[in-house]
């Protein structure tokens, strides 16, 4: 993976704006924001609504696997001790773990289309 001469960030080989000279290793966001190329001749620019759109999107998707290992974590450090919540809490979290990944796999198919929606 080549590294932008501007931002000095790795991308692979599509991410870049091809010519020798100036514009050569120049990523597409760099090659914009430097009047190289407008965003018309890069069809491969994530514009900052793409990427707002598909930061939400991996933050739904994978929140829930977060929030339940920060449920776990907590319980096992702390929430052993409390006497009548500690039982409901463990219920929960039982729960929790059994139903969190049926979850995941059946909104894959969903996740996908909005996924290759936010594609340029």
């Amino acid at each position: 993976m080549a590294t932008c001469r501007y931002c000095r960030g790795a991308f692979p080989q599509d991410q870049f704006i091809t010519g020798n000279g100036p514009r050569y290793l120049v990523c597409v966001r760099c090659g914009v924001e430097q009047g190289f190329v407008s965003e018309e001749e890069t069809p491969q620019l994530y514009s900052d609504e793409l990427v707002r759109g598909r930061t939400a999107l991996y933050a739904r998707r994978y929140g829930i696997w977060m929030s339940l290992f920060v449920g776990w974590s907590i319980f096992l450090v702390m929430g052993q001790g409390i006497e009548l919540w500690s039982r409901a809490i463990f219920i929960v979290l039982i729960i929790s773990t059994i139903l969190v990944p049926i979850r995941h796999f059946l909104g894959t198919p969903r996740f996908k289309a909005e996924e290759s929606r936010l594609t340029p």
